[in-house]
């Protein structure tokens, strides 16, 4: 399928919230203005089928509708998409409607939001280090127990539900699954919030959930093997790719923008070649990200995990906006270091883009396994002997001396 134009009237517009964008980003907050034109867009329904509560957009106007919100505002987009997309496809594809579709439905309304509780303090992608933990709850009336604490979560400080990665304790017997996902509901004792500063997309609420003992329902616990989890988290680089060709292309309209007002040395930046140069690249590389975006978005919604194509993309598509930021930095001058600058809350999106839902250079690792290269997996060895440095020279005699470690 080839890729298609933009096609303007059937693609939801953000005027308000692009207008608000930078004092959005100032506050640090999501105004409730910016809900409430979500709401009315339609965003929020886009990914999900009619009888799930969505409208069942497809691929290409759900593509269309990413890059046009989080061109607007890359924090509201980020907080929007979290909970609409990936942790109501997490609910959707892990629970049932039929037991889960109460929890969906305010998501696609707007009426509450989700986050996705993964990440620990102790490590972000090494899930082996994850300590949260569903027991039973041991109270007449049945149910489960969570206790742990996430961190550095999209949308934990405001949401209202965390689908959240927990290990299950399990009884003599049990043979299923190791992890769970648990549905937790955040407006309950047992649950503690906190913030945490961030570099770049400031409006998008970020910071961690202590879940001391909080009560989950027998039914919102649900057992998942944990490759098959992963597939599921594809969602989320996704989200992050579209993201990042949305804060490229920002940062690209306005280098050109400059680079035709700004007159230096008697003539326009745009005349100069090598900021022609850079804008040519730019635009290339830009438009190839956005062709492999389509493509994986159109696999994904399809039903196919795609796990390599998107994250290739993720890979791609994140540090090449870093990159076309960086550029438009440099076209920009003082100005795009400015504080309050267009450019200047560019960059600092783009790096949040690059470690955001996996890091990229644990993502490398796991698209190299994919070719069939195996794990990377850490073995000592002699790398000093290996490399002669047992011996150092003492002088111009040639002589040496053996080196001792020191314990």
């Amino acid at each position: 399928m080839n890729d298609r134009p933009r096609s303007e009237e059937n693609t939801p517009a953000f005027p308000g919230i692009a207008s608000r964008a930078a004092a959005t980003d100032s506050d640090g907050r999501i105004p409730a203005a910016n809900w409430d034109e979500l709401v009315d867009s339609g965003y929020l329904r886009l990914f999900h089928p009619p009888e799930a509560g969505g409208s069942g957009a497809d691929a290409d106007a759900q593509f269309d509708a990413m890059e046009a919100l989080a061109r607007a505002c890359s924090g509201t987009y980020w907080s929007a998409t979290v909970s609409a997309l990936l942790c109501g496809s997490l609910i959707a594809t892990y629970g049932s409607l039929r037991e889960h579709g109460r929890l969906l439905r305010p998501l696609l309304s707007g009426e509450g939001t989700a986050c996705f509780g993964i990440v620990e303090p102790t490590a972000g992608s090494d899930a082996s280090t994850y300590r949260t933990t569903v027991r039973p709850s041991g109270r007449p009336g049945g149910g489960y127990v969570i206790r742990g604490e996430k961190s550095r979560i999209t949308n934990a400080p405001t949401a209202d539900l965390s689908v959240t990665l927990a290990r299950r304790e399990k009884g003599p017997g049990d043979d299923g699954p190791d992890w769970c996902l648990a549905f937790v509901n955040l407006r309950q004792p047992g649950v503690q919030r906190y913030e945490t500063p961030h570099m770049g997309l400031r409006a998008m609420p970020w910071g961690g959930l202590v879940l001391s003992d909080a009560y989950v329902p027998e039914a919102d616990v649900v057992p998942v093997p944990f490759q098959a989890l992963s597939d599921g988290m594809t969602w989320g680089w996704l989200l992050v790719s579209i993201a990042a060709i949305a804060t490229a292309e920002s940062a690209l309209t306005a280098s050109v923008r400059h680079a035709q007002a700004r007159v230096s040395f008697g003539r326009p930046l745009a005349h100069m070649e090598g900021v022609q140069a850079q804008l040519a690249d730019s635009r290339t590389q830009l438009d190839a990200a956005r062709v492999l975006a389509r493509r994986a978005l159109r696999e994904r919604a399809a039903g196919s995990p795609a796990r390599q194509l998107i994250g290739m993309l993720k890979v791609y598509a994140t540090e090449l906006a870093v990159e076309i930021t960086q550029r438009a930095v440099q076209i920009h001058g003082a100005f795009g270091v400015t504080q309050g600058h267009e450019v200047e809350r560019h960059y600092r999106d783009a790096q949040m883009n690059v470690i955001g839902a996996f890091a990229s250079n644990r993502l490398r690792e796991q698209l190299a396994e994919g070719l069939g290269l195996g794990p990377a997996v850490y073995r000592p060895f002699d790398w000093l002997a290996s490399a002669g440095l047992l011996h150092h020279p003492v002088g111009l005699d040639g002589g040496t001396r053996a080196v001792h470690t020191v314990v």
